[in-house]
């Protein structure tokens, strides 16, 4: 029998053995570890483990565990995060995930802006949106942005958001489509509205850029060029992002 190194003993009877089990963060986000937890899927559930402390596990390494990070409740598995729902009196349609690449899904990933806690920072090459988390953490949305000639990029805030805002043309697009001289005026909000379920209105020095971050019913758009210039997100994404800011949160356009 192989004799215990030097000062390790058995437990005696009645003694536990404790084992520290690190769970990977990234696994208990994505859909297989989230249905784990959550055991069936359904609208009204969500991941709800306040007090369990995750941390990435990259290949070949296992970074440290940091404090004050916790799972967020509101990113779960996909057919959560994506279920249809009614808000402000709309009944929000599902968005079938499954034909939208998993890269330009919510989720929680490794910081790679640099920026303050609570930036909002848009990388148009790769159609991904980063709100900056304390911790080295960020939560990533896949967006679809302006076509070549429309976008805009630099530093400037949130100055203020809409629920299901009115979406009014500007006079240069009604030229450039005169079918939408109808909503001169401006669309009323609702399903069919180009500015989705909320819009973020992004101001630079205190103009108003003309730009705006918001939702979409148009779900496929994610990860397109196809915009007049504002960058979209899935209905579901901009509500998330919407409850998440407040006025004068930073936002970086690259």
């Amino acid at each position: 029998m192989r004799e215990l190194p030097q000062g390790l003993s058995l437990p005696h009877n009645g003694d536990a053995i404790e084992t520290e089990i690190q769970l990977s963060r990234r696994t208990v986000l994505s859909g297989g570890g989230a249905l784990a937890l959550l055991g069936v899927a359904g609208c009204s559930q969500t991941l709800d483990l306040p007090s369990l402390q995750l941390d990435d596990v990259t290949t070949g390494s296992i970074r440290p565990i940091r404090p004050s990070i916790s799972v967020d409740k509101n990113i779960t598995s996909p057919d959560v995060m994506y279920a249809s729902l009614t808000d402000g009196g709309f009944n929000v349609p599902q968005v079938p995930y499954l034909k939208v690449k998993p890269e330009f899904r919510r989720q929680i990933v490794v910081d790679p802006t640099g920026e303050q806690p609570g930036t909002i920072v848009v990388h148009s090459q790769e159609r991904l949106l980063y709100l900056v988390q304390p911790g080295g953490e960020a939560i990533r949305y896949g967006v679809g942005i302006g076509k070549d000639g429309f976008r805009w990029s630099g530093r400037a805030n949130i100055q203020y958001g809409k629920e299901w805002p009115v979406w009014t043309p500007p006079p240069e697009m009604i030229a450039r489509r005169p079918e939408l001289v109808k909503w001169q005026g401006g669309q009323p909000g609702g399903l069919d509205n180009p500015l989705g379920a909320r819009a973020l209105y992004i101001y630079q020095n205190g103009s108003d850029t003309g730009y705006r971050i918001h939702g979409s019913p148009e779900w496929w758009s994610i990860g397109q060029a196809m915009s007049s210039g504002c960058v979209r997100l899935i209905n579901q994404d901009i509500i998330d992002l919407y409850s998440r800011v407040s006025k004068k949160n930073p936002v970086v356009v690259v």
